[in-house]
Formats: C-alpha cells, structure tokens, sequence
C-alpha cells in the first residue's frame, strides 16, 4: 500500500540546526552554547505579574489582535524607547517572532513573488517565502563587518520583487544596520515599490550604548514596513512565544487575517504579564545589564584563550574566526566535533546560509548563560583546541 505523498517542502527538510545542536547538546551532557536562550528564569518581576494574571485574569480566548492593554503597552513601549509614535491599533500581538514573520509574509507574498534575503539568515525566512508561493532571492554579506551594499541589493532586484527581509541587529553576527544602511534601504522600497517585513527582536539587546532605530521610522516607510518585536528577546522568557507586528492600521488588519488562521490568540495570561512588564522599563534594562556583563565574561575569556573574534553590538551571540583561531576545521565539523569531543555545542553559521560563497569558518556561540558555564565552556574548547590542532 502507498502512502500519499506529503508536501516536498516539509518531507524533505532536516530539522533546524538549533534543533539539531541542542538535541546533540541533551544527548551528550555538552554544555549548550549554540541555540538562544537564558538558563536563568525570567525576570522575578515578570513572574510576579504571570502568577497575578493567572489567578485574576480570564484564561479564556483573548481578542484575535491581542489584548486591548498589551498592544497599548507595545505601542508605549516604542514611543519610550525608540520615538516612534504609533497607534495601539497599529499592534497585532501573535504566539512569537515567527509567528509574526509567517504572518507578514503570508499577508504580503503572492504567488511568483521574489523576496530579498540578507545571508546569513535566520532559517524560518525561505520556507516561509517558499510556502507563500513566493521566491527567495539572497544577498550575501560579507564578514566580518557585514553591510549592506546598495550595488548588490539593486541588482537582485526585479519587476517581480515585492518585499525585503530585514533582520536588524542581525542574528547569528551580532551587527547592527547604520543610520546610511537605513537610508538606503529605506530609499530602495520607496523608489521599486517594495514592502519591508523587518524582524527587530533583538532591538532591546544591544552593548553599544545606542537607541534601536527602525526602518519603520524611515521617511516614506510608515506604510511600507511591518516591524516585529519579541517579549522572549526582550525579557529572556523564550518559550513564552509573546510576539507583535506593528505596521499602519491598514496594513496591520490585513496581517491579523493572516495571523487568525495560524494561531488566532496567544495565552491570555502570558499577554498582561508582558504588558505590565513593558510599562516597567527598569525590567528591561535589568535584563540587557545582565546579558551585557556575560556578553564581557565570554569575550574576555575566548580572547584570553586566543580565539579570534568577530565584530557585534548585538544580540546574545558571538562570532568566532575558526581558521583564525587555530582550527582547522569547516564551521559544520567544527560543530559536530566540538560536541562530542569538548562538550560544547554551537552553531555553524554557513547552516544559516542558502546559495553559493557561504563562509564555513564561522562558529556562533551564545553568551546568554551563566558566567561559570561560560568560562568552563572556553575552558573546555580551548584544552580540546590545543591537543586536537596545535599538538
């Protein structure tokens, strides 16, 4: 008897390398620094706020958009914080970051449609591009400064494009867009008609003492962009899966009927204890202290041990140069390896790379976890490095 067939999309698709990575990581006992993530609780204070909501609030099915005060807070959250002023109509609140991309893709991508991709990119983007009929066109960066280049974005554009993914601060390098790459970017979707879906989780995890800047907040781009926030970025509350799109409330009424057939809502009470949270900004700025200080713990001891480093400003995640750094090795071995035989997972970053000329000499490593685990971990790395290559 034959089985029918399921769709080559997914039949054909290994999991995700931070599936991969943190299932070798429980399997070994390594020490995981490859997918993102705190080993830490989150904030007590957004704790405190969970167990409230949960004892007073309804756990029935919220408003499809998101609850009424959560996409106030979301909306004050970025009149505070970044100076832009958008209505809370503008918010639609969905079960996480990706939930968020699959809507603003679905809602903006036809059949046919090409959609610009920055590489390194995070994995979900083409699939997602893929199963709205669309197609993936990428544009490499190039390490170690990664900037956008306007020779390169303008030649891969077609009558066909619709869209451009921006992910800024980028994950997996860590580096932030400049005010020029804004501006340009800004100019390339005014001047061939494009819709920008701009993936800002990281916004609220940067070290370089700088306020975020959206390509939202661009001239000419207030109906052109649709920006993406996450609470589990923001707060380090992963699993929580509180994400949001704000975009002009037109364009955002539109992405909602995008969202209503994914996941419709996210739990109730997950909504007003992120909503409390992000009228508390010292909650946030506790986190991205903490984060700052494991962030100095990591690259001062991968320096120490002279492993070579890439520029960031951003995220939880370091870059390092293998070959640099003494390892021979591909960023695929490299991981694989390091596994098993330093007890350390990472990320190989050309995993996050589709096309030609990936670089297979970068490793990402997470810096959001406790300073002892850190140092073992470099520890652990370098003892394996020295006898497995400088021996």
């Amino acid at each position: 008897m034959t089985q029918p067939r399921l769709h080559p999309i997914y039949a054909d698709m290994p999991v995700t390398i931070f599936e991969e990575m943190s299932g070798l990581a429980r399997a070994t006992g390594a020490i995981n620094l490859g997918q993102g993530f705190p080993d830490g609780p989150p904030p007590p204070a957004l704790l405190d706020a969970l167990a409230r909501a949960s004892a007073q609030q309804s756990h029935q099915y919220p408003p499809m958009a998101g609850l009424p005060e959560l996409r106030r807070a979301v909306a004050a959250f970025y009149a505070r914080t970044q100076g832009l002023e958008v209505p809370s109509e503008s918010v639609i609140v969905t079960s996480g970051a990706t939930e968020a991309v699959a809507s603003a893709i679905f809602a903006v991508v036809q059949p046919g449609d090409e959609v610009l991709l920055f590489a390194p990119a995070y994995d979900a983007y083409a699939p997602l591009v893929r199963r709205a009929g669309g197609v993936p066109v990428f544009i490499a960066l190039q390490p170690p400064q990664w900037a956008y280049d306007r020779a390169a974005i303008e030649a891969a554009i077609t009558p066909r494009t619709r869209a451009l993914v921006l992910n800024d601060p980028l994950n997996p390098t860590g580096t932030v867009a400049s005010a020029a790459d804004l501006a340009m970017l800004a100019e390339l979707c005014i001047a061939h008609d494009l819709f920008a879906i701009c993936d800002e989780v990281w916004e609220n995890v940067r070290f370089d003492g700088q306020m975020h800047r959206s390509l939202l907040a661009e001239p000419g781009m207030e109906s052109r962009a649709l920006k993406i926030g996450s609470a589990g970025k923001i707060f380090g509350a992963t699993g929580w899966k509180v994400g949001w799109i704000v975009a002009t409330p037109d364009v955002a009424t539109i992405v909602g009927r995008a969202h209503q057939f994914l996941t419709f809502t996210t739990p109730p009470m997950l909504q007003w204890a992120v909503a409390e949270a992000l009228d508390r900004p010292e909650i946030a700025q506790n986190c991205t202290t903490g984060w700052a200080e494991t962030r100095q713990c990591l690259l001062g001891a991968l320096a120490s041990e002279g492993f070579a480093l890439l520029p960031s400003a951003a995220t939880w995640f370091t870059c390092i140069d293998l070959s640099a750094s003494g390892i021979a090795l591909d960023d695929r071995a490299f991981a694989l390896r390091a596994v098993h035989e330093a007890g350390v997972a990472s990320i190989p970053l050309s995993a996050l790379w589709e096309g030609a000329n990936a670089p297979t000499h970068i490793a990402r490593l997470c810096h959001c976890k406790p300073e002892a685990m850190l140092t073992q971990a470099v520890e652990q790395l370098a003892r394996w490095r020295d006898g497995a290559f400088m021996s």
